[in-house]
């Protein structure tokens, strides 16, 4: 395929000019992450990029309408599912390698299960993930790069002359490239209604600061038990996770599996299924995703079965709560777990008074306030 190739990445962060394959060209690895993460050729029918299932304009989620709104994403070929929620790509820079520490507790790692170290290796996974973009192997995603005389170009100047001679050499450079790209501040700017008010630049609300109170309260909640990392009120520059690894007792989402083929009987065994990890007390457990935009970031849970924030807290709030006996959404008394063991709220550290409705909604409106500037807009939207 021949290309009259311009550069067209939408200039949403990064300063970028239309150029024509032939005249020279100077980036740098972020921006040329930029052109790859809004690229379709780099899946197997053109259809999809890094920017289909993590919209920059929707809290860099999968933000499409289609069968399952959005509580798993449809792949390039257009009838395939997976079982796991896209994953907001927002403040994930932040996100430690994985460790594990002297109590055998799992910490950080990339995707909900930890499988990638870094960055660089979650972006290089989608691609030849043949339910997600698509394409066979690696050979085939560096000769889409290669069709592209820009990419040629751009690819020898950043990463050296000979960086397309071998494979795997071309696709860690395509994949750093995105990582550097995804490290900007436009996927972390730290400038909700919250860090404004951290500057002195706004007050919250009432309800805001009875949210606030509640969230930060190891009395009344146990919210920051995995959502913080920093003292508390000294939170600039708060992620809202501790990317430690749970299982809440999420019930299966049935409407996916329907979907996507898997079947009643499968059973998504979490942090198992990383390939390094045998350990059987590791099954079912997810790594506790960032609050940041979570107001807008709807569907939830590691299998988008929740579909209103409100939900998940009162799920969380049924384990003290004998009051809270039956799931909003569905009328319904609240499923089984998938996984029945290894369950984090059988704990200690998870024990809380049970929230009264006022407490609920504090907490919900609070959660709003993580919303970055730029996405407060669908606040009015939101479930």
């Amino acid at each position: 395929m021949s290309y009259s190739w311009r550069v067209l990445a939408l200039c949403l962060l990064l300063p970028l000019v239309a150029v024509q394959a032939d005249e020279p060209v100077s980036l740098t690895k972020a921006q040329l992450g930029q052109v790859l993460y809004f690229d379709v050729n780099l899946s197997k029918n053109r259809t999809q990029s890094c920017a289909t299932c993590h919209n920059p304009e929707h809290g860099f989620i999968d933000n499409r309408e289609s069968l399952l709104n959005g509580m798993v994403s449809l792949g390039d070929d257009g009838t395939s599912f997976g079982d796991r929620n896209t994953p907001t790509a927002s403040y994930a820079s932040f996100i430690p390698v994985l460790t594990l520490n002297d109590a055998g507790e799992f910490r950080g790692g990339q995707f909900l299960d930890g499988r990638e170290r870094d960055l660089a290796g979650q972006a290089g996974g989608p691609p030849i993930n043949p339910i997600e973009m698509g394409m066979a192997n690696k050979a085939e995603v560096v000769a889409r790069l290669q069709e592209n005389p820009f990419y040629q170009q751009v690819f020898a100047q950043l990463y050296g002359d000979d960086v397309f001679s071998e494979v795997d050499q071309a696709y860690a450079a395509m994949a750093d490239s995105i990582a550097e790209f995804e490290k900007t501040d436009f996927f972390s700017p730290f400038d909700s209604k919250y860090d404004r008010y951290l500057k002195g630049e706004l007050e919250l609300t009432q309800q805001e600061q009875l949210g606030e109170a509640l969230f930060f309260s190891d009395q009344f909640t146990n919210c920051n038990a995995c959502h913080q990392l920093k003292p508390f009120p000294s939170s600039q520059g708060e992620t809202f996770s501790n990317y430690e690894y749970h299982n809440l007792g999420v019930p299966v989402n049935n409407a996916v599996r329907a979907a996507n083929g898997l079947g009643a009987d499968f059973v998504d065994p979490g942090l198992l299924a990383h390939p390094r990890i045998n350990d059987e007390n590791q099954a079912g457990k997810f790594k506790v995703p960032t609050l940041r935009n979570v107001a807008v970031t709807a569907p939830y849970m590691h299998n988008g079965v929740f579909s209103d924030l409100r939900t998940v807290i009162l799920f969380y709030d049924k384990f003290n709560n004998s009051t809270r006996t039956v799931n909003p959404e569905t009328g319904l008394p609240w499923q089984a777990p998938e996984v029945a063991k290894n369950l984090a709220l059988e704990d200690e550290e998870f024990d809380a008074p049970a929230l009264s409705d006022k407490e609920v909604d504090a907490l919900v409106a609070f959660l709003a306030t993580l919303t970055d500037q730029r996405y407060e807009h669908l606040l009015q939207d939101a479930p």
